[in-house]
């Protein structure tokens, strides 16, 4: 029987991870696959409740970080993890706040399942925000797709093969962007439709001064084809000048400060985060089902 590993992020939002788990083994009842459930604690100040193995998942294990360290750098913490620790199959990663809908793993499963040997993305089709963020977050796609010839159009939500696992594990560039470098390092993965789902509880955290950080950090891992396609724009917009005068002096200022952004942003890939990763950890819970 395949193995599966299903891996979260909390920080603090622990009623929608009980939600979620609970939603997850119905789900997963008749799949013919053995499911555990990784919970990476990114440093809650809230206490974890006690949680229940549900029927159908063989374990939970909580792996508490000693500091909190953001969304990107537990997920890439936990490849690491469960490469080094874990004997799995497939890693599916998801968000535990309600918007990556339990439903699709099904999707998820059913596409590896016929093609096992390449991972899966769910692609969003639909997303559930606001029209102004809806817009802007078409913009930092149409942003991405000018300055590293990319289109990506999903985010962590995904199916991963132990094959791929094992080569996302040794990019730093894992620490600040797990889609970027998806697309960056994986030659081939299929993909699946995708609606972002409602929060179980509250508004959605992703603030516009998120999706900011989200869109620079996904351009900053191509940041070499982003250096090449800005001097190309440079060279163009320098041989417009006399068309368009100040203009194209001040989109050339915006475009060095733009190049100057990536660079900053690029540096939150942290090589000793890699290298030394369980240096985050502080300690391992593990709960057991013994009814399987």
């Amino acid at each position: 029987m395949k193995k599966v590993i299903i891996m979260v992020p909390v920080f603090n939002d622990w009623k929608s991870l009980i939600k979620l788990i609970s939603e997850i083994n119905e789900i997963i009842r008749n799949l013919n696959f053995e499911f555990k459930f990784l919970i990476i604690n990114d440093n809650s100040s809230s206490k974890a409740p006690q949680l229940i193995v549900p029927t159908h998942m063989k374990s939970i294990k909580i792996l508490n970080m000693k500091k909190n360290r953001g969304h990107a750098r537990c997920n890439a913490f936990g490849i690491r993890y469960v490469l080094e620790e874990e004997k799995f199959d497939y890693l599916i990663l998801m968000d535990g706040d309600g918007e990556d809908r339990p439903i699709e793993i099904k999707s998820l499963i059913e596409t590896i399942s016929k093609d096992p040997k390449f991972s899966v993305v769910a692609k969003r089709v639909k997303r559930a925000e606001g029209m102004i963020f809806q817009f802007l977050y078409q913009a930092h796609k149409l942003i991405t797709l000018v300055f590293t010839g990319h289109k990506i159009n999903f985010g962590n939500y995904s199916c991963l093969t132990y094959e791929d696992v094992k080569i996302l594990s040794t990019k730093a560039s894992l620490w600040s962007s797990y889609s970027g470098t998806v697309k960056k390092n994986l030659k081939n993965f299929n993909e699946v439709n995708s609606i972002r789902g409602i929060r179980y509880f509250g508004p959605s955290q992703m603030s516009l001064f998120k999706l900011l950080v989200h869109s620079f950090s996904i351009i900053a891992v191509f940041r070499s084809q982003v250096l090449m396609r800005s001097l190309i724009i440079l060279i163009i917009l320098g041989a417009l000048v006399s068309l368009i005068g100040k203009t194209a002096y001040f989109l050339q200022i915006i475009l060095v400060l733009f190049n100057f952004t990536i660079l900053l942003v690029s540096k939150r890939e942290n090589k000793t985060d890699l290298i030394n990763s369980h240096s985050n950890l502080e300690n391992v819970k593990v709960l057991n089902n013994d009814k399987l």
